[in-house]
């Protein structure tokens, strides 16, 4: 028999979870709503192939072009076993490339190719339709508070507590 992590959650076992941890109905909601985004999102991705790491990789590769592999695992909060399974897979897929630092030809330097610049085009579109779906239940003054309050909660300075990096994705 399997430890209850090893089970599937669901949303009555969320539901439950809340009850329980009434301590934080803050971190549950805002849990939750990050769940069900990246759900949607990364959903989205997945019907091209990539999921939302991926897409991460190839906007950032599009938008600053020229890091090590290093550089840019760095930049997106990635770590090396990550981003390089990452990595592999775009190039596998023929979306990005990897070739060798003039300076240290150990290091490696990733970029987009024209067919990841295509795909990542695709990716962000319907990543965009679906994201405008899930906010067209809220008012255009709601959404721009949320947006707001969000940015202010993620940069918030809190007595005793640094700000964690994190994972971006």
């Amino acid at each position: 028999m399997g430890s209850v992590l090893e089970e599937p959650v669901t949303v009555a076992a969320c539901d439950t979870a809340r009850e329980v941890l009434r301590t934080s109905d803050l971190n549950w909601l805002l849990h939750r709503a990050a769940q069900r985004v990246g759900d949607l999102l990364e959903a989205a991705a997945v019907q091209h192939g990539i999921g939302m790491r991926g897409q991460l990789v190839l906007s950032a590769l599009r938008a600053h072009a020229g890091r090590t592999q290093l550089a840019l695992g760095a930049d997106l909060g990635l770590d090396k076993t990550t981003l390089t399974t990452v990595l592999d897979k775009l190039e596998d897929a023929g979306l990005v490339r990897r070739q060798p630092d003039p300076q240290d030809r150990r290091v490696r330097i990733p970029t987009i190719t024209e067919a990841g610049e295509q795909l990542r085009e695709l990716v962000d579109h319907d990543v965009r339709l679906v994201e405008k779906e899930l906010l067209d239940v809220l008012l255009p003054d709601e959404r721009r508070i949320l947006e707001d309050t969000l940015r202010r909660l993620i940069t918030a300075e809190v007595d005793g507590c640094e700000r964690s990096a994190g994972s971006c994705m």
